[in-house]
Formats: C-alpha cells, structure tokens, sequence
C-alpha cells in the first residue's frame, strides 16, 4: 500500500508501478472490441445467476503472483474448503486472481495458462473443483492487459473468443479487472454479451475498484460490482471500504451486489473483535463474502467467525437488501436491514477507539408497532426480550449483530438489559475517581437477583459507595451505582476496569455481561496560556498508515519518515502529520478553552486524497470542515473546548478511500487557563 505521490523521490512500490501501466494502457489505441454473434436476449443466459451474494475464495491477497500460486495450492485450497466445513457454511467459488496465463497469446489469438504454474491446464483444474461440489472463478483483464505489473494479456478486442475458451474450461465466476482505456460501459457489456452468447452461466464481476461508478449505470450488465478499491488487513481499509459502499443501499439486490472487496478474516492484521465486526458489517451490507486471508492458516477462531450460519443467513437473506445507515452519530452506528421474514438484522457498530453505548428502536429500524419484540443476539446465540428499546455496550470497534422481530411471547423471554458505565472518565495518578454505572430492564417482566462487580489490575480498586445489587429489577426499572475508584500512584495512559453484571430471569436462567470500562489516566494537564499542542503528549493516537508524525508530515509506514508540513506550498514548521482514518487524544482536565490549527492535506500526497477535519471536546464535536481536497488552501478552524477534560482531533476519509489521505494539523495550538 503506497501513499505518496509517484513524482516523490521512493522506491516505486506495486501501487506506482499499477499506475504507471494503467497510463501507458491508457494512451494505447485499442482494438476495436469483437462483437458476439447471436448474443441471446438480455438475461436469457443470466436469469437466477448470483440470486444471494456469492460466497468464496479468492487468492489475489494470499498468494499474489508469487511461484507458490499454481496448481497444487489451487487443489488444497478446495480441499480445505471442504474439509474445514467451510464449503457448507456456503463458499463454493474459488477464483484465481492475475497471473495464471502466459504472457502473450498463441498464434490462433488464444489464452494459454502458463504451463509452470498449471501444466494440466485450467479445464483440469475447473473439472478437479467442479468434482469436490465447488465453483471455478477467473480473472480476466477489460483492458489490453490485466492489472498486473507484469501485464497479462487483456481480453478487449477478444471478448468472443475469450468468453468461449472461459466456457469450454468451465469457468463459473469471472472477475472482469478494468486497468485503463475508455468507455468502460461499453468494453464490460460487451463481454457480459459473449459469455451470454456461449449459453453458460456466468457470474460477471465489474472490478474496477469503484472508480466507474458502474452501480449508476450496470443495469444486468453485471452481477457484482464493485465499489472501492483494493482491499488491505488493516483497520484502515475497513472503515474505508465499509463507508464507500453502504451509501449504495438503494442500487443492490438480487443479481446485482454491490462489492466492497474480500473479508480478511483470519489474515492477523487486526483483532478477533474487528475481524467480527468486519464480518457482521458485510452481512448486513449484502456483501460478497469472499475470503482474502490464507486459507492455509486458517485457525479456529477465525474458522468459527466465517462459518456462524446465522450471520452469514443475513448476508444471504432471499430478500436481498442492503442495509441501511440509522444514525452513526459520534462513531455509534445502527444499520438495519430488512429481512425476508419481515424482522430486521439490527448492526450496533462502534468505530471509535473506546467502548460506546449504542441505542435505538424498533420504530427507528423499521419496525411496526408492536407491544414487544424479540431481540435476537447472532455472536451470542441468545435471545431477549423488549418494549421496543435495541441498545448494547459495545467495545471499541465491535459490533453487536441482532435479529429483531415483533413477538407476541416477549414478555415470556429473558429481558434485555442494557449496561452503560462511567462516561470514559479522566483521573490523575493517585486519587480517587467516581464512577456510576446504570443497570436498566428492557424486557416485559422482572429480573430475578441481579449484582454488579467492578475489579481491575495491577493495583487498581473499586468499592461501591451505593448498592450494587438488587433482588428483582422490575420491568423498566434501573439499577444507578456510584463506584469510587482507587487510581494507582504510577499509571499512566489508557487503562481498563472490568464491570461484570449477573442476573437471573423468572424462570431461573443465569445470564451474565461484561463490558469494559476505560479511565484515562493524563500525568499533566496543559500549561497556561497559549501552546503547542502537538508538544503535549497525547493519551492514545491511532493512524490509518504509520505512526502520527510531530512536526513533519506523515511519510510512510516508518517512524520519523515525514516531510516538512506543507499544504498547498506554504511550509509550516510545527504541528501534526496523520493519515486518515486518525484519533489523537489530549487530557485538558477542564482547563482549556480554545484549540486552533490550519488544517489540509500535505503536498506530499500530489493531486490525490480527499478528508475531513473534526475538533471533539468530551463527546461534542466542537468544530469541523467540509471535506477538503489537495486543491484546497490551508483552512483555519477554531474549536471552543471549554470545560472539557479531553479533546480529540479526528481525521475522517472523504469517501475515496484513505491513499493519498495525508492530512496536516499545521499551527495546531491550545490555550488554557
């Protein structure tokens, strides 16, 4: 993954040289594209092709162009698809990226797969995968050549006799890759019309990475397309790819599935409650879901995150909607999904980097009027029962994927209770800090015995000043207690309290909850006057590529690898270089009153990147701009934080993905009193 522009002087990576060949590709005078003769009527060939999502395997992240792709890898890989149960879960395609052809054509104008990697042939290897009850997916390039640095051929101008030879080896997928030229509309529903016209159904894939818009304008043309760019195992690219494509509810359904690129579950790039939130988000959003991640290593974990049949039944609901965005105020997002059944698939996502209580309603997710409902926790396998309110304590970057639907018996049901705790308090080493956590009963009936504990490590405690446990909650009724919390004399920094919550419902049951509880712990407050801010050193920072740079501008992935801070050519010699999506921290401890920056996106990014900048105090955003591109001055944005104990300086992505998106906080200052 490459940030920089081409022009700046680094080692040109993968990225720079795919742009160079697209260029190149780009100013060629191409073939004239072959016309399919006989091309049945639009969907005669395609009628009830990909009517779910389709669910499998891709090794373009795995394996790349690297010698280990060939045939035997291609082989374990159906295996373990059907050893590992993960071909019952649903994944039946296995799709070859780039590089199985040779270089150039035979003299008839044909592929040929390149007989190192595949000696028996593509056929052979289709018919292998077709025997084990799998799919053979292909890549083929809409240009004259692939993507690929190495540039394979392409099939524009070859449509017909490509689409024929892709048929005859039994090619069920195929992954069209557009890596330059014009009239992309056209070159793709050129060869949708050859695999038409050889009678085989053949599921099409605009891949494009979303820069054709082709959801405005595919028709059935294509049955997936996709709508962002490469995908990466970073947090980053999640967040990225989930906010470019759930814009796009209303251009999915049945035969037409908008794409936001493969699941990277079990790749280890991120964490097992990321890798769920990942993978209930792409549910929820009607997503292909397509392994990327090395199915070689696949562990347990992850093997049980794929296969969970309830949340993959959400993505392959008949229905076939999109969900929809709710509310995401603040980084607490609710995204609903209507269902067949008329119940909704109710997504609680929280992307900040602290644990978040999300609430809504039946009302606001849809839902009709009803005297309750049942809410169905999917990663939980339990189900509660409510008056309507859907809410959960969510972890940072979790999510909390329900199935929720009007019940006549959900008065009968274990209530649900939502736990909220603290309010990310702020406390300094050595004192002691109040924290109140409420219990409340959503449900139709009382609890039985309900008890709250509050414990952490390494020196911290908690003693309960007001009762923490009671021996009925009635339906409605709420449970307040204070807590005062010991802060060790040498912490420091982020810290987690642990608040266990236990109750028993009226037939008995014992249920149990946990969430966790961050105090931030800041040494020093910021002096009087009017300062740097970047000098402070913040309490917690995340960057979507390397590390939050000071004073310079964010570079690469290394430390200390930035730039002077220049936005639109005017240098500035103090403040922050970050890459979007970011979060920087700072304890203020109620003392400050203003935060002030000239904020853009650093030349290093050439013409390319769009963001924008927010200023929170506490949980207010106190100051934001429109999104801003390379062609935009540095803008002056002036936050009040008056009376916050902390303020954060948030990047987001414009909607573009997060390349290029190397974003200054230039001048960044605070004043206090």
């Amino acid at each position: 993954m490459r940030h920089l522009s081409p022009s700046a002087p680094r080692a040109p990576g993968r990225r720079a040289l795919g742009a160079v060949t697209a260029a190149l590709i780009a100013a060629v005078t191409l073939a004239a594209p072959a016309t399919a003769a006989a091309a049945p009527a639009k969907g005669a060939a395609t009628a009830g092709l990909a009517p779910a999502p389709p669910m499998g395997f891709s090794n373009r992240d795995s394996t790349r162009c690297r010698a280990e792709f060939d045939e035997a890898y291609v082989k374990k890989i159906a295996d373990i698809l059907v050893t590992k149960g993960l071909k019952d879960a649903g994944y039946t395609y296995v799709n070859l990226d780039d590089c199985w052809a040779k270089p150039e054509r035979d003299a008839q104008g044909r592929l040929v797969p390149d007989p190192v990697r595949f000696p028996n042939g593509i056929k052979a290897l289709a018919d292998h995968v077709h025997a084990k009850g799998l799919k053979f997916g292909l890549l083929a390039g809409a240009g004259a050549r692939t993507c690929d640095p190495a540039g394979f051929p392409g099939s524009h101008g070859h449509e017909a006799t490509d689409a024929r030879q892709f048929a005859d080896w039994g090619v069920d997928q195929l992954t069209y890759a557009d890596c330059g030229g014009t009239d992309a509309e056209q070159r793709y529903a050129t060869m949708s019309d050859a695999l038409r016209a050889t009678g085989r159904p053949v599921v099409l894939t605009v891949a494009d990475q979303g820069t054709g818009r082709s959801w405005e304008w595919d028709g059935d043309t294509a049955q997936v397309r996709r709508t962002t760019g490469d995908g990466a195992d970073t947090w980053g690219s999640v967040l990225t790819r989930l906010k470019r494509n759930l814009p796009l509810a209303a251009h999915a359904g049945p035969g037409r599935w908008n794409d936001p690129d493969v699941l990277h579950v079990g790749g280890y790039g991120l964490s097992e409650t990321q890798y769920r939130s990942q993978f209930s988000l792409w549910s929820v959003m009607a997503a292909p879901l397509v392994i990327g991640s090395d199915l070689r290593r696949l562990d347990a974990v992850s093997a049980e995150i794929l296969t969970n049949r309830e949340v993959i039944a959400v993505d392959q609901d008949p229905a076939g909607r999109q969900g929809e965005v709710v509310s995401s105020d603040g980084g607490r997002w609710v995204v609903s999904k209507r269902l067949a059944d008329g119940s909704r698939a109710v997504a609680l996502f929280n992307e900040t980097n602290r644990p978040q209580h999300i609430a809504t309603t039946a009302a606001a997710v849809g839902l009709p009027a009803a005297r309750g409902y049942k809410a169905r926790d999917l990663w939980a396998a339990l189900e509660k029962g409510t008056s309507g309110a859907i809410a959960a304590t969510v972890p940072a970057h979790g999510t909390v994927l329900l199935k929720v639907s009007a019940d006549r018996a959900w008065a009968q049901l274990p209530p649900l209770l939502s736990v909220t705790a603290g309010g990310d308090p702020v406390a300094q080493p050595g004192t002691t800090r109040r924290i109140v956590s409420t219990v409340v009963n959503h449900g139709g009936g009382a609890t039985g015995t309900v008890t709250l504990t509050l414990t952490g490590k390494n020196g911290w405690a908690a003693e309960a000043v007001t009762p923490s446990s009671t021996s009925r909650l009635k339906a409605g009724g709420t449970l307040a207690t204070e807590w005062d919390v010991t802060v060790p004399a040498d912490a420091t920094g982020r810290n987690e309290l642990t608040l266990t919550t236990k109750y028993r419902s009226r037939d008995g049951l014992s249920f149990t909850s946990v969430i966790p509880v961050p105090v931030l712990v800041g040494v020093t407050r910021p002096p009087a006057g009017e300062s740097h801010l970047g000098d402070l050193h913040p309490l917690t920072a995340t960057n979507g590529w390397g590390p939050v740079e000071k004073d310079s501008s964010n570079g690469e992935s290394g430390a200390g690898d930035g730039r002077p801070i220049t936005i639109n050519g005017v240098v500035h010699a103090k403040g922050l270089g970050v890459n979007s999506p970011s979060t920087v921290e700072y304890y203020t401890a109620g003392h400050c009153a203003r935060v002030t920056a000239q904020v853009g996106l650093d030349d290093e990014s050439g013409t390319q990147g769009t963001v924008t900048f927010e200023i929170w105090a506490d949980h207010r955003l106190a100051a934001s701009t429109p999104k801003m591109t390379n062609a935009d001055a540095a803008r002056p944005l002036t936050a009040d934080v008056t009376g916050a104990e902390t303020v954060r300086l948030v990047v987001t992505d414009g909607g573009d993905g997060a390349s290029y998106d190397h974003a200054d906080w230039a001048d960044l200052k605070i004043t206090c009193a």
